[in-house]
């Protein structure tokens, strides 16, 4: 049995995973920030499909934390008679829009806690439980590649991530671990608080500036990061997949 960490996995792109992983036989452990509910809805439909999860608490801009959620994971992995997990997914994070002349000091450090350092130190915390041959996957934006008005500090942060990425590739090589990320499009998910929810308005123009007609959905970013851990992508390590449905062509 394999073992796989989600984390933001109560909703969006981080439950999609969660399921799509315990669907091809991994026991996943998903966490959550301020969604509980959503996280144990989570665990419920995967463990109604026959699979195994449980649901932590983290806050990925809590740094100070990890030392105790890496000890609630080894808790885990105990009860599931292992001592190793196979698997990391790093998804949690936020989305805000603040165009360069408005981005305060205090958005752009929350940026950095949440979506660069977080990560950065989530998977040093973690690395000691990680087996060897396992992968991980960090989640970025297309937005590093497709500069739009307002995703200053957010893009910056992701783009450094997709450069942490082919460090940890590198030297994390000798213990065979993979290392990629996935930029995800514009994707249906709760980022920026219910966007898509919220002003319905905007999808058809993203669509149009997609190539192949429609915004994304979590499942279409699930698969990819399911086929880039799994032994599908066995060969593949040190790359950004840009899972996008072609925006921006």
């Amino acid at each position: 049995m394999s073992v796989a960490i989600v984390t933001g996995g109560s909703s969006g792109i981080g439950w999609s995973t969660a399921v799509e992983l315990a669907g091809r036989g991994a026991a996943v452990i998903l966490t959550y920030s301020s969604n509980e509910a959503g996280a144990k809805q989570a665990v419920t439909a995967i463990e109604q499909n026959g699979g195994k999860a449980t649901a932590l608490h983290l806050d990925v801009g809590r740094s100070d934390t990890f030392a105790a959620f890496r000890d609630q994971v080894a808790e885990v992995l105990r009860g599931w008679g292992r001592d190793e997990f196979d698997v990391l997914v790093n998804n949690a994070g936020f989305a805000q829009t603040a165009l360069f002349p408005d981005t305060t000091e205090d958005l752009f450090d929350r940026f950095y806690r949440v979506l660069l350092k977080g990560p950065f130190f989530l998977t040093q915390t973690l690395l000691p439980l990680l087996a060897d041959g396992g992968a991980v996957v960090n989640t970025t934006s297309s937005s590093t590649e497709h500069a739009e008005p307002g995703y200053s500090g957010y893009a910056t942060m992701k783009g450094a991530l997709v450069v942490l990425t082919r460090y940890l590739a590198k030297e994390l090589s000798p213990r065979r671990i993979r290392v990629n990320s996935v930029s995800p499009g514009a994707t249906r998910t709760r980022l920026g608080d219910d966007a898509f929810e919220k002003f319905p308005e905007v999808i058809p123009a993203l669509a149009a500036n997609t190539a192949l007609g429609r915004v994304g959905e979590p499942d279409d970013v699930a698969v990819a990061i399911a086929a880039l851990v799994g032994d599908d992508g066995r060969w593949i390590t040190a790359q950004n997949v840009e899972v996008s449905g072609g925006f921006g062509l």
